[in-house]
C-alpha cells in the first residue's frame, strides 16, 4: 500500500501522484512500487527492501546524498499471540526531493504522526525528529498497556493453583526483552545521527531534539524497571502457586485421615469374631459414637495445628 501526503496551509493533505517535497508512506510495498520509486527518485532499491526485512537491525546509511535510517518500532500482535508485543523495522529515507517511510506492517506511529500540529514535509530534519518522538511516545504507550495487563494478572495469580497466569506473564516478559533490545539500538542510531550534525542545521530544532532524547531515555528506563519487576514477580508467584498447591494438598490429606477413622472402626466391628458390646442393644450407638468421637478429636488436633 502506498500513501502520498504533502503539507499545505490546511495541514497534511493526500495527493494522487508523486511530487517534490512530499511524504510517501509505504506499507509492505510490491516490486513495482519499489522499482518505480527507485527509478524516478534515485533511491537505492536495497534502502527500501532493508526495511522489509523483519530481522533488520537499527542503523543509518548514506549513499549519493540519500540517507537511510532504520528504527525498530512496537508491533502489537494481540493477547492471543505467543508474544503480544514485538518490534518491526521502520525505514526512513531522506532524499533531496521526498521523504519516504517504509514498514512491513501498518503502524500506529505513522497514524499518530499525521496528527502532529505544524508538521511540514518540506522540513526534512524536523520531520524525522517528529517521527522519532512519535516512536518513543508509542513505546511508552505500549509499556503502560503491558503494565496494566500485568497488574490484572497479578490479582489473578494470588489465588491461582495453575500455571496459566504465569505463562501469560512470560509472554509479556518476552515483549519487554524485545523492547529493551530495540530501544537501546534506536538510541545508538540517534547518537550516531547526533554526532553527524544532521539535527543541528536549525537552532529551533534543538528543543525538539531534547524532547526526543528525553522520551527515548524514559522509555529505556521504564522498560528496564518493568522488566526487572516482572522478572522478580514471576519468581515470587511461582513460589506462591507452589505454596497454594501445598495448602490444598495438606487440607486434602488431613480430611482424608479424618474420614478414614470411621471406616477403621466400621471395618473392625464388621468382622465375624467376638467383639465388645456385640450382644448389647446399644452396640450400634456405641460404635457410631466411638467413630464420631475419634473424628472430632482428630479434627480438633488438626485445627489447633492449623492443618485445616
Amino acid at each position: 500500500m502506498i500513501k502520498i501526503l504533502k503539507s499545505t496551509d490546511l495541514g497534511l493533505e493526500p495527493i494522487e501522484t508523486l511530487a517534490n517535497s512530499c511524504w510517501v508512506n509505504l506499507v509492505n510495498p510490491g516490486p513495482n512500487d519499489i522499482a518505480h520509486l527507485s527509478t524516478n527518485f534515485d533511491i537505492p532499491a536495497d534502502f527500501i527492501t532493508a526495511a522489509m526485512d523483519i530481522d533488520e537491525r537499527p542503523r543509518t546509511e548514506r549513499e549519493d546524498g540519500t540517507i537511510l535510517i532504520v528504527l525498530r518500532v512496537p508491533h502489537e500482535q494481540g493477547k492471543l499471540a505467543d508474544v503480544p508485543y514485538v518490534t518491526a523495522p521502520l525505514g526512513i529515507i531522506l532524499t533531496d526531493r521526498i521523504i519516504l517511510t517504509v514498514c512491513k506492517f501498518e503502524s500506529p506511529v505513522i497514524d499518530n504522526l499525521g496528527h502532529v500540529r505544524g508538521l511540514s514535509t518540506t522540513k526534512r530534519v524536523r520531520f524525522v525528529l517528529h517521527l522519532l518522538l512519535a516512536v518513543a511516545t508509542y513505546y511508552l504507550r505500549c509499556l503502560r498497556r503491558i503494565n496494566d495487563t500485568v497488574d490484572k494478572l497479578e490479582d489473578q495469580l494470588q489465588k491461582s493453583l495453575q500455571n496459566r497466569e504465569l505463562l501469560e506473564l512470560l509472554k509479556y516478559q518476552k515483549s519487554l526483552t524485545y523492547f529493551t533490545t530495540a530501544l537501546k539500538s534506536n538510541d545508538l542510531v540517534l547518537q550516531r545521527l547526533q554526532k553527524s550534525r544532521l539535527f543541528h542545521q536549525y537552532p529551533e530544532d534543538d528543543d525538539l531534539l531534547d524532547d526526543v532524547m528525553t522520551e527515548i531515555g524514559q522509555a529505556i528506563e521504564m522498560t528496564k524497571i518493568s522488566s526487572d519487576i516482572l522478572s522478580q514477580m514471576m519468581d515470587a508467584f511461582a513460589s506462591i502457586i507452589s505454596n497454594n498447591l501445598n495448602v490444598v494438598m495438606k487440607f486434602l490429606a488431613a480430611f482424608t485421615i479424618i474420614l478414614s477413622l470411621p471406616t477403621v472402626v466400621a471395618s473392625i466391628y464388621g468382622m465375624n469374631v467376638q467383639l465388645p458390646f456385640q450382644n448389647s442393644h446399644m452396640a450400634f450407638a456405641i460404635t457410631m459414637g466411638l467413630a464420631i468421637m475419634l473424628s472430632a478429636v482428630t479434627t480438633a488436633v488438626f485445627w489447633k495445628k492449623d492443618w485445616l
